[in-house]
């Protein structure tokens, strides 16, 4: 079996790492799986390190006309069996790219944002209900909201993402203590995400107040860079929060915040599944989410952790609070949580779903493997 692999982002983020953590297990299962990805992008850099077999297309959005010839030319003369795309552009370019090819259209969706939402006289309903063969979900949530916009059941897979449970267990956070002036009563609370509305990070900042009043050693942070950074720093400053919140940017040693960390929190409006919550389990630490998208497929309340209702201040601050008074219970279930994460969210578990979807949809007369 033959794969394309198509990610047209030129950031990285949570799809990315999926798409490769993807991409080195079907090489290790020596399936054949090429990629093409942004000329310069970091997805282009590490896979070509890694070794994948990588082309770098320029694809200036999904109408990109220039790009579709190129695909479409690559599809042809490789003859690939399944076309996998990876982000909503990558979509409408395969679509196009390969018609007529024989080959099958897969779209991976990491988002549970309706289909039909933002869409022009419902476009959208059009591009997923007829541009793709089947669909990739990353969460039962996701497949649910797929199915409710119009597309078959049988028609969508789901393959939860998974993480490298090792990723960080040998990162040194030692450095964070100096740098942050970190004292040895404070409880360190974080954030890992994208400052992007839907990460819900200005819920997080007004739950902060309230967390101070019970608990005055509590210390937050915000890791991630976003288009939000300005709005959310002067929200934090109206609410007067100062060194109490330290909003780091991008980090390249975000394992180190985990590796500090009391608590993690996962503040979403939305969320396809939500990695950051299972790359804080597989560490053991104590979650504190609330009930977006596939994040309850992860955090069973009271048994892996905390959930508490989305768009929600006070009830944020309060299980916020409950976990860091009560820190043996959140231990506790956080031990729950790495049991779960090895078993059921693991990059092994991942690309074996995939695999099994590769399996079932290939077209006949094509061998598996």
């Amino acid at each position: 079996m033959k794969i394309l692999h198509i990610n047209t982002e030129r950031t990285w983020r949570g799809g990315e790492q999926q798409t490769f953590y993807l991409l080195k297990g079907l090489k290790e299962k020596k399936i054949l799986s090429h990629l093409i990805c942004q000329p310069n992008s970091p997805m282009a850099k590490r896979a070509a390190d890694a070794g994948y077999k990588t082309f770098t297309i320029p694809m200036r959005g999904e109408a990109d006309l220039s790009a579709i010839y190129k695909i479409r030319r690559l599809i042809k003369k490789k003859r690939y069996d399944i076309i996998h795309s990876h982000t909503s552009h990558a979509h409408t370019l395969a679509f196009f790219a390969s018609i007529g090819t024989g080959a099958v259209r897969l779209v991976t969706r990491r988002v549970d944002f309706s289909i039909l939402r933002h869409s022009f006289l419902k476009l959208s309903g059009i591009k997923y209900r007829f541009m793709a063969d089947y669909y990739v979900a990353i969460s039962n949530k996701i497949k649910a909201v797929l199915t409710a916009d119009g597309i078959r059941h049988s028609l969508v897979f789901v393959a939860h993402s998974g993480v490298d449970l090792n990723r960080f267990e040998n990162a040194d956070w030692g450095h964070l203590i100096s740098e942050f002036d970190i004292r040895k009563n404070e409880k360190i609370v974080i954030n890992v995400a994208h400052l992007a509305e839907h990460k819900g990070q200005r819920y997080f900042i007004k739950a902060m107040p309230a967390v101070l009043d019970k608990i005055p050693d509590a210390r937050f942070f915000i890791v991630g860079g976003g288009d939000m950074l300005d709005e959310l720093q002067s929200m934090a400053n109206f609410l007067g929060l100062n060194k109490k919140l330290i909003f780091t940017g991008f980090r390249g040693d975000v394992g180190a915040f985990y590796k500090l960390a009391d608590l993690f929190v996962m503040s979403s409006r939305e969320e396809g599944l939500g990695t950051a919550v299972l790359d804080a389990l597989a560490l053991g630490k104590p979650v504190v989410a609330t009930m977006a998208g596939g994040i309850p497929e992860v955090i069973k309340n009271g048994v892996t952790g905390k959930l508490v209702p989305r768009r929600d201040p006070r009830a944020l601050a309060d299980g916020i609070v409950d976990i860091l008074i009560n820190s043996g219970e959140g231990y506790k279930m956080a031990e729950q949580g790495k049991i779960l994460v090895k078993e059921k969210f693991s990059i092994d578990a991942m690309v074996s779903k995939n695999i099994e979807v590769y399996q079932r949809i290939l077209p006949r007369g094509v061998h598996n493997i």
